[in-house]
């Protein structure tokens, strides 16, 4: 099966997994519209409005109370990007509703030869490969091939086995 999902058809796949929904996260900057003025606060110095991730926030804490898990490793440039400081400054409230969150650097990224785009597995059973342009997210790329399930496992594990937890907003 190969099929593109976007809004709600993607958000769909975070309510209706059974066990592990785990993302790889590798990219300096994401353009999200429904995040660039909490981003542009950010920068500001200004308390960034984080309203937007209300409702992902109760779907993480909903799916941990009923025993399924969040989980990501997300690689982080040396120095940090801004926008990655916006994201490990925002990462607390997601860690706190359930989300395992372990971070690698880019560094140890290209050492491990783990790949360049974005997915979430779900399940062990569906890849979502994340689609990207100047504005965002254009579409999810979901496969269940044996194959791509298999390889996205193995990048899996290696990401996860060399990843540290996170603990706190790193320092500049």
């Amino acid at each position: 099966m190969t099929q593109l999902v976007r809004g709600r058809d993607f958000g769909r796949l975070f309510e209706t997994f059974h066990e592990v929904a785990w993302r790889w996260e590798c990219q300096a900057e994401y353009r999200e519209p429904h995040e660039a003025e909490a981003f542009r606060q950010f920068l500001a110095g200004e308390e960034p409005d984080m309203s937007f991730t209300t409702d992902w926030l109760a779907n993480v804490r909903r799916a941990t109370d009923d025993g399924r898990r969040f989980a990501r490793v997300r690689a982080l440039t040396d120095p940090l990007s801004d926008y990655l400081r916006f994201e490990m400054w925002a990462a607390p409230a997601n860690a706190e509703a359930g989300e395992d969150i372990r971070v690698l650097s880019t560094k140890d990224r290209h050492r491990l030869n783990l790949p360049g785009h974005d997915f979430w597995l779900f399940d062990d059973a569906l890849v979502a490969i994340m689609h990207f342009d100047d504005d965002g997210m254009i579409a999810a790329e979901l496969l269940d091939d044996h194959d791509t399930l298999a390889q996205h496992r193995r990048w899996r594990d290696i990401a996860w086995g060399h990843a540290a937890p996170f603990t706190g907003v790193p320092t500049p």
